[in-house]
């Protein structure tokens, strides 16, 4: 019987490009033992997968490396995907006695661990970071396309959820847009300036008290919360400072109607959990649509143009014309059109 690890030991949106290859690994071989290795910040996004037996995690301090081989070996992997290469979770594998370990590229420690690699050959042909991470489970068996990802939420969760946007006055019956508006610097982003206007423009499209808009970046300045919060203080609300991990943001968010948010974590938390998303995208290859995009059909991604990109970019990609290249009307207007497709009360 085959006993995987995979091990992606980086950020949210990454972790949640794996939840693909859990399922479709336990599609593949439904008697498998499957198990995931990630940093303790980002294991929330694995709670209750039904496809997933174990969830181990590993605070990648040198003082644990010995504690955390010692447990990988006693589960007996057969396989390791290694999906970030990083010389820690190398070793970690090599020692723990993992017979068939796949990672990605060829670095020297992973020749010198006789690890086998897997080429994103420098990304060329360019193809979803969900895809490339299903490459692994390819070399072992797996034969797929379907790379949408998935994180699941109990009813006792969504029950709590809902109570707490009830004691904000917000009801199931209202329409509950999510404005995420930082990236921590992971991705070219509008400004908090271009944000407000965003925020005045979707309350003066619609004189409905049934629209809210719930704000969630932990980043957002004071003085932007206040302005925000000040234009219609029934109707825009921080949500922030309620927010105190991953699991939480996971059960708010499952609630919502909409998020609008740059091509970030958030972002794939929301496309994972099926709800309508609207996300903003660079088009330089690192963080274009066809790389990060939102993959759920319920969702649109709005991407700078190639031509806007070339006009308006500087040729060292450094300096990014997202704001310019993705407009406001634009996005209310995709607003608007994935609101009422749910036919909750609608933006007119």
């Amino acid at each position: 019987m085959k006993r995987i690890l995979i091990v992606r030991t980086d950020r949210i949106g990454d972790v949640v490009m794996i939840t693909p290859m859990i399922r479709e690994l336990r599609r593949q071989f439904p008697d498998a033992f499957i198990a995931t290795l990630t940093r303790p910040a980002t294991e929330p996004i694995l709670f209750h997968n039904p496809h997933l037996d174990l969830a181990l995690t590993d605070d990648l301090r040198k003082e644990t490396f010995w504690k955390k081989v010692k447990e990988l070996r006693s589960h007996h992997f057969t396989d390791g995907l290694l999906v970030l290469p990083t010389e820690r979770a190398i070793y970690q594998m090599f020692f723990a006695g993992i017979r068939n370990r796949i990672s990605v590229g060829h670095r020297l420690y992973s020749i010198l661990t006789f690890t086998h690699g897997i080429s994103r050959k420098n990304y060329t042909p360019l193809r979803h970071e969900a895809d490339y991470c299903m490459d692994l489970a390819r070399k072992i068996g797996v034969e797929t396309r379907n790379l949408v990802p998935e994180i699941f939420v109990t009813p006792e969760e969504r029950a709590e959820g809902a109570a707490y946007l009830l004691s904000l006055g917000i009801t199931e019956t209202d329409t509950r847009i999510f404005l995420h508006t930082g990236t921590l610097g992971s991705s070219p982003n509008w400004s908090e300036l271009q944000y407000e206007t965003l925020i005045r423009t979707l309350l003066a499209d619609t004189a409905d008290p049934r629209v809210k808009i719930l704000l969630t970046a932990r980043e957002m300045s004071p003085g932007f919360i206040q302005r925000c919060i000040s234009r219609d203080p029934h109707r825009v609300f921080d949500v922030s400072r309620d927010i105190h991990d991953v699991r939480r943001f996971i059960v708010l968010l499952s609630t919502a109607s909409l998020l609008i948010t740059p091509s970030t974590g958030p972002a794939h938390l929301g496309d994972a959990l099926g709800i309508p998303c609207l996300a903003l995208h660079c088009h330089r290859p690192m963080n274009c649509a066809k790389y990060w995009g939102i993959l759920n059909n319920r969702s649109v991604n709005l991407e700078v143009s190639d031509e806007h990109c070339r006009q308006f970019c500087s040729p060292d990609q450094q300096r990014c014309s997202i704001e310019t290249g993705i407009s406001i009307e634009d996005v209310v207007t995709h607003a608007r059109k994935l609101v009422a497709s749910q036919r909750t009360p609608v933006l007119n």
